[in-house]
């Protein structure tokens, strides 16, 4: 099924100049840089700007996708419950908006980031010393979308192998920890042991 048949697909919004912090009274903006090349995005690493009036078209939030149209990862990162006010959505990021009664939005970012995806984002990629991935490229992209049932299923048992994933790298850290302080008491035991032979010579 083509993405466009899924969602909706618009470009953020284009800042005019650099972005300032605004403090408190300005809105959320996430940009490129916020959104990890894993997929993950966290608002409370945003910077809050002042740019007047914005149409409401370039504000996400929870059940939104931002993707990242730029770099050498064009990966999509669905934002969750955390996401509790708007924020700008700056390009490069395309910003989808999943039809809810046909993807969910974990799943439309979790297709988006597999390696049969990125081979389509990697033949239709422009540039050479930036890599741009353009809209024309998200919009003809062909997905796999089973019902949500199976869509949720799909997600609950990626994110179980991820975590699995990251405790066992924890784990095999520890392993490696344990080996090393295990090697360290060896090597002074035998210190000890020989210390008083070469005393005596």
């Amino acid at each position: 099924m083509r993405l466009t048949e899924v969602c909706s697909i618009f470009p953020g919004y284009t800042a005019r100049a650099r972005l300032e912090p605004a403090g408190d009274r300005g809105m959320a903006a996430i940009q490129l840089r916020d959104v990890s090349a894993d997929g993950l995005a966290h608002p409370d690493e945003l910077i809050r700007v002042d740019l007047g009036d914005v149409a409401e078209r370039y504000m996400v939030s929870a059940g939104d996708v931002v993707f990242r149209s730029r770099g050498d990862r064009n990966t999509a990162a669905a934002l969750d419950g955390c996401f509790i006010e708007p924020a700008l959505a700056l390009q490069p990021l395309l910003i989808l908006r999943p039809k809810r009664d046909a993807v969910l939005p974990e799943y439309l970012a979790w297709a988006i980031n597999q390696p049969s995806a990125q081979r389509h984002f990697d033949e239709g990629a422009r540039g050479t010393n930036i890599r741009m991935v353009p809209k024309s490229c998200l919009d003809d992209l062909d997905i796999d979308v089973p019902d949500l049932e199976a869509q949720r299923r799909i997600v609950a048992v990626d994110a179980l192998a991820e975590r699995e994933n990251q405790l066992a790298l924890v784990l095999a850290e520890k392993k490696r920890q344990l080996s090393r302080l295990l090697l360290a008491q060896h090597a002074q035991r035998i210190c000890r042991t020989i210390e008083p032979e070469r005393k005596r010579k």
